[in-house]
């Protein structure tokens, strides 16, 4: 009996071992084993495996895309303006095997990267192109962070910066400067105005001139106009001819 109890244990002890052993892995997880300190050649999963420890040891590397927010950084542009600037950084993990032997923590590492980065390339760019030329903005962040992260087995999909924020004197001055040249356009426009009237002036001049009974007609729309409003008090144009014909009689 005591052999057989004996058996029965052990029997137990080695089931529960394999047990234990059980290891899932879902769809997007990869799981880079140690056995003995040596990694083996490929990446287990998706799915069942076993981890035979404790002379066996698994890392699991998530393959999905991680969304990486860059604090914001003080950075003095080209120009030499002093703004703030935070962006958000989307990366995969392409090979778990560079991403766990290559580098100690693959997430860490591609934060820092990508503060020094931004700081990096905003700090090659002016003021103007940072806050209209964004998209070049974001194309060289994600270059620069992808070809830098590449050794890693990282993947950076997209860069984009989120917020620029600007000194208050700065922002004074700029909204002076867009005032200033909304004025700008409003005179350009109002002399353009002037002169397109002016040379329809000139053209109804012409007319005139070439038919004198067209100023009568004006005399008298003029005055229907006046009428409409009720007005009291009548102004009627004379015409010019027929004081000059009083001047030369009294002369």
């Amino acid at each position: 009996m005591v052999p057989l109890q004996i058996l029965g244990i052990f029997l137990a002890i080695v089931v529960l071992y394999f047990l234990s052993c059980i290891r899932i892995l879902l769809e997007y997880q990869r799981g880079v084993v140690f056995r003995l300190g040596r990694v083996l050649e490929t990446p287990k999963g998706p799915g069942f495996i076993m981890v035979f420890w404790p002379i066996d040891r698994m890392i699991r590397v998530s393959l999905r895309t991680h969304v990486q927010d860059v604090p914001s950084q003080d950075v003095i542009t080209r120009d030499n303006v002093s703004v703030e600037v935070n962006a958000v950084v989307y990366y995969r993990v392409i090979d778990p095997m560079k991403s766990i032997l290559d580098v100690e923590n693959y997430q860490y590492a591609t934060s820092q990267l990508s503060q020094t980065t931004l700081r990096s390339i905003v700090g090659q760019a002016e003021l103007d192109e940072l806050l209209a030329e964004r998209e070049k903005v974001n194309k060289q962040l994600q270059e620069a962070i992808d070809q830098q992260s590449d050794p890693w087995g990282i993947k950076v999909s997209l860069v984009e910066l989120k917020h620029v924020d600007l000194p208050e004197h700065m922002k004074r001055a700029m909204a002076k400067q867009a005032e200033s040249e909304r004025e700008r356009r409003a005179k350009i426009i109002h002399a353009e105005g002037e002169f397109q009237a002016s040379a329809r002036l000139r053209d109804a001049a012409d007319v005139i001139q070439e038919h004198p009974m067209a100023m009568q007609m004006r005399f008298l729309q003029t005055l229907v106009e006046i009428g409409v409003e009720n007005n009291t008090t009548v102004v009627f144009p004379m015409p010019i001819d027929l004081v000059s014909s009083f001047m030369k009689n009294k002369e």
